[in-house]
């Protein structure tokens, strides 16, 4: 018989699709969908990780909490290992996230905090701060800080990097993501360098996040920073995990080119994939000029669009952000 242990033998061995309608460039583009992956998204990589390293370290005990900081798909990713495992889990949110990611949690086991978006990290009312707080209450707890644990970058070098190369037969010229806490992005274009150091990375920025500016200038410029309403991307905080010596350039998006793709993505292609998914795209063809007919692309998709079906997916919604 054929079969998996549990759940957690699904992840990863996503698939690479060619994007026919939604991209303006001569290039062929490749799309890693890993909306695949059991928790929908690419983060049950790198949740995975960063539990049984923390088993391995002995700071994650029997019995323990996870307490985490996350836009909703590095608590799925964890709440499938957490049930796997047998730890409990505790999940701070910002209150920008869709309902139906907090729902999934909820429905998962996990007990939810919801936070203001708009105030300082350092602000004890933030999701990192909360997070941070109820790590530092709660016993046998840990508290993973996706940011900063470098097994979130590694779990990338260790899985989805060699997974692009294999796919695309080392042929890839050019690696596309959106960029949140950096792991994706930095992990992949770790090992894509290694076996190609002129392979070119594009890190997907949006209006109100530090990134792009950080990159170009080394400034860490507060004015940069102001509410969005795209998911899962941009940062007001720098992330260790984000090698930006990796990274080529990053390209900023805006939240309604990031939703139209989005919806073209479902439309033209088949594929129903979250709202960095159609920022990435909106970053490639706003990029075309620097592509050739003869370059390989792979633009990874972060996750599935049944996360944001209240929101990009409904014509309300986006009427109300004066988006259609």
């Amino acid at each position: 018989m054929l079969f998996h242990k549990n759940i957690l033998e699904t992840i990863g061995d996503t698939p690479l699709v060619r994007l026919n309608k939604v991209i303006s460039t001569s290039a062929m583009v490749l799309a890693k969908i890993e909306s695949f992956n059991p928790g929908h998204s690419t983060k049950d990589r790198m949740a995975l990780k960063m539990i049984e390293d923390a088993e391995k370290k002995g700071i994650l005990k029997k019995g323990g909490t996870v307490i985490e900081a996350t836009s909703g798909n590095t608590g799925m990713g964890l709440a499938l290992a957490c049930i796997n495992k047998g730890y409990n889990l505790v999940c701070t949110v910002s209150d920008k996230q869709s309902k139906e990611k907090i729902d999934i949690l909820k429905a998962m086991g996990a007990k939810v905090y919801v936070c203001p978006t708009d105030v300082h990290p350092d602000d004890p009312k933030s999701y990192y701060s909360v997070a941070k707080r109820l790590n530092k209450e709660t016993p046998n707890s840990f508290y993973p800080n996706q940011y900063d644990n470098l097994s979130n970058s590694e779990a990338h070098y260790e899985t989805t990097g060699p997974e692009i190369w294999k796919q695309t037969n080392g042929k890839i010229t050019h690696f596309v993501v959106g960029v949140g806490t950096g792991g994706t992005i930095s992990g992949i274009a770790k090992f894509l360098k290694e076996k190609k150091s002129n392979i070119k990375i594009w890190g997907v920025d949006t209006y109100g996040s530090v990134f792009k500016k950080f990159h170009e200038t080394g400034k860490f410029d507060e004015s940069e920073i102001y509410p969005y309403v795209t998911e899962g991307i941009g940062e007001d905080i720098i992330p260790a995990n984000v090698n930006f010596n990796l990274i080529d350039h990053f390209e900023k998006v805006s939240d309604k080119d990031g939703a139209l793709y989005t919806r073209r993505l479902a439309k033209e292609e088949g594929i129903f994939a979250g709202y960095s998914a159609g920022s990435a795209i909106a970053a490639i063809n706003q990029l075309k000029g620097q592509l050739t007919v003869d370059d390989v692309v792979v633009v990874l998709l972060h996750d599935h669009g049944s996360r944001y079906v209240a929101k990009i997916f409904n014509d309300d919604w986006m009427k109300k952000q004066n988006f259609i």
